[in-house]
């Protein structure tokens, strides 16, 4: 894995940071005051060629991998203007269906997700399924007679249901042999009988809207399977490396983003007659929340090019730990930031509070930090469970 950025990515990186600069933070700040999707910041990224960097070209996509695209998605970050819907999009639900799909689904769902056109949602957390997948209770029965097939459940935090096209659901099915219920992946679109949304009331402010789904006896055709019915979790985490990678690649840029602000105020604020930023008490933390957030993003790096390479089990080890790394990494940045405004970093102004709420996100989702230290401590330390 080269530890130094190749020219194309370096280059990739300039690019998307001019284009977000040219949208920024006031310009998300006010998609989602108005409750409305950043359509133009999303149409330009498209038109662009970022939104589908990590999907195959003879699909419409760059031919890239979740590297890529953790680049758009923390640069745009780091302007204050990120898509979460990147997260779920084009590197969830496309990296599966590109990796899974039938030919059928490949045609008629890749190059609408790279160009931008359609979107995707993704539904696996559970009311009481949360960091334990193996609790999932979404069931898909097959109708013997017609084929189609029956899902049945409750789904929780689903992102942009309520704008995507469709729903990568997480369901499970009976095992003939065996009578063990094993996981499966359906497409559900938006409008389908008997699949129905809620919105959640979030405290947290956000251009994507969480909602709470109900599936009850939702039919699907035979084609709505994505890959083989006995694939099992081998497909779930195909889609769940880039999501915890594309996480941490959001918290970078945040991080990035909260602590620009507090350089450039701890530049120009000036007290006793120097800029507050001659001060070590200032600067050295400014500094450890630096050097912590590029840290995160060699792990992510590290992620994504063994996602991108197929090791799908390391892929797995890497991908927790630069979430988690990129998750306390964001939390530190941005509150250091805001200590460093003092009073001015609870004002609307400088547009900073914010990010206390969104970066908590960081350490909550797509996976807790104690899930992932229970994955580093079962699985790379062979240590025993508690549970």
């Amino acid at each position: 894995m080269p530890v130094i950025e190749s020219e194309e990515h370096k280059a990739l990186r300039a690019a998307v940071a001019a284009l977000g600069a040219k949208y920024g933070r006031d310009y998300l700040t006010n998609a989602v005051s108005s409750g409305r999707h950043p359509a133009e910041l999303w149409a330009e990224a498209a038109k662009l060629g970022y939104l589908g960097v990590n999907l195959p070209e003879e699909y419409g996509g760059g031919g890239g991998g979740v590297s890529e695209l953790s680049i758009v998605l923390e640069e745009l970050g780091a302007a204050g203007c990120p898509l979460l819907m990147l997260v779920v999009s084009p590197a969830i639900c496309g990296t599966v269906i590109a990796r899974f799909g039938t030919g059928e689904q490949k045609r008629e769902w890749l190059p609408a997700l790279a160009d931008g056109t359609r979107t995707m949602a993704f539904g696996i957390t559970e009311p009481d399924a949360g960091s334990n997948s193996h609790r999932i209770t979404t069931t898909a029965r097959r109708e013997p007679a017609s084929g189609d097939w029956l899902l049945t459940g409750r789904k929780v935090f689903v992102s942009g249901v309520d704008t995507a096209d469709a729903t990568l659901v997480v369901g499970r099915t009976e095992d003939a042999r065996t009578g063990n219920l094993k996981p499966c992946l359906f497409i559900v679109p938006r409008d389908t009988d008997g699949f129905q949304r809620r919105a959640i009331d979030m405290e947290l402010q956000a251009s994507e809207r969480q909602f709470e789904l109900v599936l009850d006896d939702v039919r699907l055709p035979a084609g709505a399977l994505v890959g083989e019915e006995d694939a099992g979790l081998l497909q779930l985490f195909a889609g769940l490396n880039p999501e915890r990678i594309m996480g941490a690649a959001f918290a970078i840029g945040m991080g990035r983003y909260a602590l620009a602000r507090a350089v450039e105020y701890a530049r120009e604020r000036t007290v006793w007659k120097v800029p507050i930023g001659a001060h070590q008490a200032i600067a050295h933390p400014l500094a450890q929340a630096h050097i912590e957030l590029e840290l995160a993003r060699l792990m992510m790096q590290k992620a994504a090019h063994l996602c991108d390479a197929g090791d799908d089990i390391g892929a797995g080890e890497a991908a927790n730990m630069a979430k988690y790394a990129a998750g306390e990494a964001c939390v530190k940045a941005v509150d250091q930031a805001v200590h460093t405004l003092g009073g001015n970093g609870l004002t609307r102004e400088y547009g900073l509070a914010s990010l206390i709420t969104a970066a908590r996100v960081s350490r909550i989702a797509p996976v807790s930090r104690e899930m992932i230290l229970n994955y580093v401590s079962h699985q790379t330390l062979g240590l025993p469970k508690s549970y």
